[in-house]
């Protein structure tokens, strides 16, 4: 195939949102804000550099979304103050001016929450110890605390947070939110059967277990508008627990899917947790979870887990899985990706060493000219 007929690199829309091509910048954890949340000009830097290499769309990190339990890291970024909301218009600002449109992830770490400024404790669906180790990479070390569970106002006040943070974004210039519903974190852990063992609507059977993230979704709907871009991301697998898969494999996700559909959204993002796609995307050994996903809801949908193999991109599009393809380290390695595709150059690999010992901006920074890499 002439790489400059890849289907990657044709045209497409999310709702009102024109893209450019069909590689999208995946959601990664940067714990690179100021102590307070607040976005810094090397954050700018960062992701304007993957507008100016061609991406057609930018997803920021996961950004929290009150004061009160949904920060998960130090050094995270917020969109709760005025302050947060100007550093991320200067933002968005540039990126735009870069010629991409920019999507603000708004996350709730619920349980798996090891860092926070507002708070030393947790709570989640239950009280559940969660799974795991804490994330070294992000400034954590040993077991994880178990939450208190939540009760109906914490929940009240956790639909709160992300339609004011979905109405702050839109103030800020993002062109839309996306809900953060996969990885092992809030919403993840209302889906999830172990971490969810509540005996109110909330837990129970999979339409239960989806209310919350369908209340989120359409909160946010309902007040910015039919316009604006609201996605929402899922997984079956975590941060702490890679092989977790929905237990009513397709069943489990066409009640998934609906839900969220019929809330509002404008897409779905289905992540791969740091695995290949074709590992994580079969269900009842048939179907993709991302096709399902397409022929459920007749949204756009964003595919996850090595995209940045031009010839994986190329079946994922052209077989109908996915419409949109979001590249996490393949984008690190290579922030002009869409561009060397374009013109045939060969791609980087991927260093982990980029992120060690934590993985911040600063570290990337120190690694490239250890690496050899230009800075």
């Amino acid at each position: 195939m002439n790489d400059i007929q890849h289907p990657a690199l044709r045209p497409d829309r999310i709702g009102d949102l024109h893209l450019a091509n069909r590689l999208a910048v995946s959601p990664m954890t940067r714990v690179s804000a100021a102590a307070d949340g607040t976005p810094t000009s090397e954050m700018a830097d960062y992701y304007t550099a993957f507008a100016r290499g061609g991406f057609s769309l930018v997803l920021t990190e996961g950004t929290y979304t009150d004061t009160r339990y949904s920060q998960g890291y130090a050094n995270q970024p917020g969109i709760v103050t005025d302050g947060h909301e100007a550093a991320w218009r200067d933002i968005t600002s540039r990126v735009h001016d870069a010629g991409a449109p920019m999507i603000l992830q708004l996350m709730h770490a619920g349980a798996l929450s090891q860092g926070n400024r507002y708070r030393d404790d947790t709570a989640a669906p239950s009280a559940v110890q969660p799974r795991g180790q804490k994330m070294p990479e992000y400034g954590g070390h040993g077991p994880w605390r178990t939450p208190r569970a939540m009760s109906q106002d914490d929940l009240d006040q956790v639909v709160h947070g992300f339609v004011t943070s979905a109405v702050r974004a839109r103030r800020a210039g993002f062109d839309g939110v996306e809900v953060h519903g996969a990885n092992g974190y809030l919403v993840d852990q209302f889906l999830t059967d172990y971490t969810n063992q509540r005996g109110d609507r909330y837990g129970g059977t999979v339409a239960n277990r989806v209310r919350l993230a369908a209340e989120i979704v359409s909160a946010i709907r309902a007040e910015v508008g039919p316009r604006f871009c609201v996605g929402i991301r899922l997984s079956q697998g975590k941060v702490n627990d890679f092989t977790h898969r929905w237990a009513g494999g397709s069943r489990d996700a066409e009640i998934i899917f609906a839900a969220l559909a019929e809330a509002g959204a404008s897409y779905l993002h289905i992540a791969s947790e740091g695995r290949d796609w074709v590992e994580t995307a079969t269900l009842d050994g048939q179907v993709t979870i991302t096709g399902l996903a397409r022929k459920v809801t007749g949204l756009p949908v964003l595919a996850n887990g090595g995209m940045h193999d031009p010839a994986r991109a190329a079946m994922v599009l052209q077989d109908g899985h996915a419409d949109v393809l979001a590249l996490g380290r393949g984008a690190l390695a290579n922030p002009d990706f869409p561009r060397r595709l374009a013109q045939g150059l060969p791609l980087a690999d991927f260093d982990h060493r980029m992120l060690q010992p934590m993985a911040t901006l600063s570290n990337a920074r120190l690694w490239r000219p250890a690496a050899g890499v230009p800075a």
